[in-house]
């Protein structure tokens, strides 16, 4: 007896049990087809294609040259017997400004001596043409019908007279040279320039060929660039001395403050390639380069420093723009259109540093896809946030009807 009541609460269970199973298979949500195909869009981020005329940038590094660098050297000796203040490392000085005096006493004595040989060789002369005119007088007297042209040249004393002739030539030369050699025992700027060394002092014994100290130029300095041969066609040099390049904008970014920079223009393009990075050696000019100017509160260029610059090229027209990063493998962009992907493949005209100027495969307002995908292939489902946005508020539309 209790066996069978026992078999029938289990067979009781049972079947509740698949009952129940049957009313959770039967009652079960089914999915609809919309709900699925709005799953296997992509969601993605675009931006419109932007169609015009634009001014690209392109950047690029290099390093502070002067543009006029000497070593002062003298070109006689001497003792030092005075040095000017200013010629100090880190000191200015004007064109034509006095940095160093040698001693002029030698040489002021060569010149007087070398003037008093030319007033000998003057007298010289005047006596030699006086010996020439008693010649004539005496050849008229003696007759001269049968000598020769040379013998007459030979009575006329006139090889004397070209002697002495060249012997005033010489003298002149020679104290031509001696106030020369005058004039270098006193050393001047030969340009404005900025002091970089200074090996000299007075009482110093200097001979030619020795290192005084070294000058550059303060009107310009130089800022020697490299860029990729391709981008010299956008590049714009001066055809003569009193016209300017493309702007350039150079920065310090290490060194100057935030903001801070210095124009300058685009000079020369140097005609051989840098050994290194076979990159094209370009010349950027900046004019004062030191800010000595008080209106220009400017930061100064120090030769040797590392710096950045922006060079703007000239203009290109009717192409499209878009930031470089959205151009992907093999010059292709991504393009979202009816809901799907495009893969475009273009023509770049130009990169600069923060762009990429189309010319063919995009139109103007075209969705650009910007988002990194995993999963690249023609054709697949696309869906951005307003998309989501519009989907949701006609879903609510509906439901409050």
């Amino acid at each position: 007896m209790k066996t069978r009541k026992i078999l029938m609460i289990c067979g009781i269970i049972l079947l509740a049990a698949i009952a129940v199973t049957l009313l959770i298979f039967m009652t079960e949500p089914k999915a609809k087809q919309e709900g699925a195909t709005k799953q296997m869009a992509m969601l993605v981020e675009v931006t419109p294609a932007e169609q015009g005329d634009f001014i690209p940038v392109i950047q690029a590094t290099g390093t502070v040259q002067p543009v006029e660098d000497v070593i002062i050297s003298p070109l006689v000796n001497g003792k030092v017997i005075r040095r000017d203040p200013s010629f100090v490392p880190g000191g200015f000085v004007k064109k034509g400004e006095i940095l160093l005096q040698v001693d002029p006493s030698d040489y002021r004595n060569i010149l007087e001596l070398r003037k008093s040989e030319l007033l000998q060789t003057e007298t010289d002369l005047e006596m030699e043409m006086g010996r020439q005119e008693v010649a004539e007088k005496d050849l008229e007297l003696v007759g001269n019908d049968s000598l020769s042209s040379k013998q007459r040249s030979l009575v006329l004393r006139e090889p004397q007279l070209n002697a002495a002739k060249a012997n005033i030539k010489a003298a002149r030369a020679a104290v031509n040279q001696a106030e020369i050699n005058l004039s270098r025992t006193t050393l001047r700027a030969p340009f404005d320039a900025h002091i970089l060394n200074q090996n000299v002092t007075v009482g110093s014994q200097v001979a030619p060929g020795d290192n005084l100290g070294r000058l550059v130029g303060t009107d310009y300095y130089w800022v020697t660039l490299t860029v990729p041969v391709s981008k010299l066609q956008w590049l714009s040099f001066p055809d003569s001395e009193n016209e300017t390049g493309s702007i350039v904008k150079i920065r310090n970014n290490t060194a100057w403050p935030a903001g801070s920079f210095r124009v300058g223009y685009l000079d020369k393009q140097v005609g051989a390639l840098d050994e290194q990075t076979r990159l094209a050696r370009v010349l950027i000019k900046v004019p004062d380069p030191l800010a000595q100017k008080k209106e220009q509160n400017k930061p100064k260029l120090m030769i040797g420093t590392f710096v950045e610059a922006n060079i703007q090229a000239n203009e290109i027209k009717e192409v499209i723009r878009i930031n470089r990063n959205y151009v992907r493998n093999n010059q292709t962009v991504w393009v979202m259109q009816e809901d799907e992907l495009s893969i475009r493949n273009v023509e770049i005209v130009l990169t600069d540093s923060d762009y990429a100027y189309i010319s063919q495969g995009l139109k103007e307002g075209e969705k650009i896809v910007t988002t990194n995908l995993s999963t690249v292939t023609e054709g697949i489902k696309l869906r951005t946030q307003a998309n989501d946005s519009l989907t949701d508020t006609g879903n609510s539309a509906k439901a409050v009807e």
